[in-house]
């Protein structure tokens, strides 16, 4: 009706612009209506922006209400009150009363009070909340937004609207943008800036504000709830084993102080649990304090032996550096013959970066990223970086959130069918903003992300907070001398535990081992192990394979087997060599990853698998623990699978399908099991994995894990799958550690499996089940 209204009392306006008759809110109605007051206020250049002439126009004339004269103002009034979901009593042009019914006045003040601005409720709209309402904000909870969200939006509009640099902001529980703009401006009008040089810019004004109003615990007032605010909106963080929230408050209490300490502990600040400046910065901007300690570097320029031990003195100890360049590029970026050797002699490691162009949305396509997986793997090749080794995607422009669904994820989807069909040798990392990083994270098509920080003024930097897998974060570009040259240099903060990046140890000896060269190295191993004494062989076989990815890399392996001897490890790698061994399986000829293998094993042999439709931590080791995450990826693929036996079916351990449970990974827990169940009961690993490997084991291995494990039934790997993914309190904790895999690989809104209705849950376990019948069924 309103759309109708507008067309047939504008058409032959000029500079109206129809609006579709569809019955559907959307831009087009907003700013036919837009154009409609525009008309009505004798403007005479109609534009779709409620811009500067159109607010001085409606201020003139005061705040639109019951006196309003104008039939017409009031039906567009009405109409923009239908679009947002208020129920103003017709599209008729009549005011009417809120005490006697449903009317455009009860509209108007609902409004208001979404709005928050309960204080202002007189019965008329005024000019701010009238533009407000010809936007496509929303301001109620909409889904996926969070309540504390929603009361500081509220906040934000009831304490500051009425200021010359404020707009109403959506009140819909979104940390956004708009609403990120709102604090900045908010804490720079209490800092004293005068109302006209108020921006929302992080400028020094601002930056010498924060040096002046570092808070502690005891600390009352508005600052203290703008610093809640800035932490709210900076969302759960990881908090020794769990995640860590805060509220809006005006006290500086100790659970504020507790989120503040692991706050900075996640961002690598000083953990002193108070709002410092860097804390600050880091709360405000993604760049946070761009001279702040770093300890990671990126550049174009070719380091020399000179120049990364100059680097390393100024402790910077990780340099990124480019893989390739287009043909027609002019910046001689990529790594240079030698260079490599250079960096690690001069005490650094190097991350590997792709980038081609990456600069417009046109260069990000399905087929772009396969032809890019594809390259990218050969380059690492030619350098000869082992196994394991992350490559950083990037994605060099302001991508709009659009813009990410609609080519960068498809375009990271290309790379990781790339680096699957040569056999998942590298993993895949993202460089961008931080929705950028967050978004594909949160396909689980990246296992760590690259983040562009000094690109603070980025759409997609601001209203966004640091995704949790985060390695990387890029804060200044700078000219660096040393080394008898200078460079443009990126400083950047390293988070070690996600990304150590590579050094010497990690290029030129992982090509994929046959497997008689793998069980020579596997008998040299336990040979080491038995004269090295002091605990089980076989232990100590296991823990060594599996390490450094499954012991300091992946965290939570600690969690679950107990603590691993570190000593050893670094006595067999100094005998044996470092190495990440891979062969080529013989029933299949795909490439198997023996840390992966061997850390299933390694469960298997400490914790023991479970019975029946019971669960173990053993299984956690393997199976389980690729089914917990699967299950996120899953989750976080639901708008396109609602059915999970259909994501089952579609892509668990489907060859040359990528997916974070494929079919390797499966070979891997299944082999792990098989063997690790095996010397649980007193044989010696490198015994059964050669004969596994040589005699005819390998050709029945799905049939055996699905006999041995589930009895061969549907029913019992269905009821197992569903009581590894719902069971509270199985195993001493098991339960943590499976919630825990799964929210380090989701969004922070998608259910546990324990939350999920069972309607939706079974489908999924049951689908797993299927998956493993059907492999049984072929060996």
């Amino acid at each position: 009706m309103a759309q109708q209204w507008l067309n047939e009392t504008y058409s032959d306006v000029v500079g109206y612009n129809l609006c579709p008759e569809d019955g559907r809110t959307g831009w087009a109605t907003m700013r036919s209506l837009t154009r409609a007051l525009q008309q009505e206020l004798g403007l005479s250049a109609l534009s779709d922006s409620f811009g500067p002439a159109t607010m001085a126009a409606l201020d003139a004339r005061g705040p639109v209400g019951p006196a309003e004269p104008n039939g017409d103002i009031i039906r567009i009034v009405q109409s923009a009150c239908y679009c947002k979901g208020y129920n103003a009593g017709g599209i008729n042009g009549s005011w009417g009363n809120r005490f006697l019914g449903v009317s455009t006045d009860f509209a108007v003040n609902r409004l208001m009070g979404d709005l928050g601005l309960d204080d202002a409720r007189d019965g008329t709209l005024p000019t701010k909340a009238f533009k407000a309402l010809l936007t496509m904000d929303a301001y109620v909870l909409v889904a996926g937004g969070d309540p504390e969200i929603r009361t500081i939006q509220q906040w934000l509009n009831r304490t500051y609207w009425q200021k010359r640099f404020a707009f109403l902001i959506p009140c819909d529980g979104h940390y956004s943008r708009d609403v990120q703009k709102s604090l900045m401006k908010a804490l720079q009008s209490a800092f004293g800036i005068p109302d006209g040089q108020v921006t929302g810019n992080f400028g020094p004004a601002t930056q010498q504000g924060l040096r002046d109003h570092q808070l502690q615990q005891g600390a009352t007032g508005r600052f203290v709830r703008l610093l809640s605010a800035a932490c709210v909106f900076n969302g759960p963080v990881p908090a020794g084993g769990t995640i860590a929230r805060t509220v809006f408050k005006e006290t500086f209490d100790g659970r504020l102080g507790e989120y503040l300490s692991y706050f900075q502990q996640f961002s690598l600040l000083e953990d002193n649990g108070w709002a410092d400046y860097p804390t600050w910065c880091q709360l405000l901007v993604s760049m946070g304090d761009p001279d702040r300690e770093a300890g990671a570097c990126d550049t174009r320029f070719t380091i020399t032996r000179e120049m990364a031990a100059s680097l390393q003195a100024d402790d910077y100890l990780v340099v990124g550096r480019y893989l390739d360049e287009e043909a027609t590029s002019t910046l001689d970026k990529v790594i240079k013959p030698g260079e490599l050797e250079d960096i690690f002699a001069g005490g650094m490691k190097v991350f590997p970066i792709w980038q081609y162009n990456a600069r417009r949305l046109v260069d990000f396509t399905y087929t772009m990223g396969y032809d890019h997986g594809v390259r990218a793997h050969d380059r690492m090749l030619h350098y000869g970086f082992n196994g394991g080794a992350i490559v950083y995607f990037a994605v060099d422009y302001d991508a709009t959130d659009p813009e990410i669904t609609s080519n960068i994820v498809p375009y990271f989807r290309g790379v990781q069918a790339a680096l699957s069909s040569r056999g998942r040798r590298y993993l895949a990392g993202v460089y961008g903003s931080r929705n950028v990083c967050a978004r594909v994270s949160e396909e689980t098509l990246v296992v760590s992300s690259f983040v562009s920080g000094m690109s603070w003024g980025f759409s997609g930097n601001l209203g966004f907070p640091l995704p949790f897998n985060w390695a990387f974060n890029q804060i200044k570009e700078f000219r660096y001398t040393g080394g008898g040259q200078t460079i443009d240099l990126d400083r950047v903060v390293h988070r070690v535990g996600i990304d150590p990046g590579i050094g010497s140890d990690g290029v030129g000896g992982s090509t994929p081992s046959s497997v008689g060269e793998l069980l020579d190295y596997v008998d040299a191993v336990r040979a080491e192990a038995v004269a090295y004494g002091g605990a089980d062989p076989e232990l100590r076989t296991l823990e060594f394979l599996r390490s450094p990815r499954y012991t300091q890399q992946y965290k939570g392996w600690d969690l679950l087997l107990g603590p691993w001897d570190q000593d050893w490890i670094d006595h067999a790698a100094w005998r044996l060599g470092r190495r990440f061994p891979t062969f080529i399986d013989p029933s299949y000829g795909d490439t198997i990853n023996v840390d992966h293998l061997a850390a299933t094993a390694n469960a298997g042999l400490l914790k023991g698998s479970g019975e029946g439709t019971a669960a173990a931590r053993g299984d956690f080791g393997g199976w389980g623990g690729d089914l917990s995450t699967f299950y996120a990826e899953w989750r976080n693929n639901r708008r396109s699978y609602a059915s999970g036996y259909t994501f089952c079916v579609d892509r668990l351990a489907k060859r040359g399908v990528v997916s974070s449970y494929g079919f390797t990974d499966m070979v891997e827990d299944v082999d792990g099991y098989l063997l690790g169940t095996a010397c649980r009961a007193g044989a010696q690993f490198s015994t059964v994995l050669r004969a596994h490997l040589t005699g005819s084991g390998h050709t029945t291995r799905f049939r055996d894990f699905f006999g041995s494990r589930f009895g061969s039934s549907l029913t019992t790997a269905t009821g197992a799958a569903r009581t590894m993914l719902t069971d509270v309190g199985t195993d001493d904790g098991l339960d943590t550690l499976r919630d825990l895999a799964i929210i380090g690989t989701s969004s922070p809104f998608v259910l546990l499996p324990k939350d999920l209705a069972a309607e939706d849950l079974d489908p999924f376990v049951e689908g797993f089940a299927e998956a493993l019948h059907n492999l049984a069924a072929i060996g």
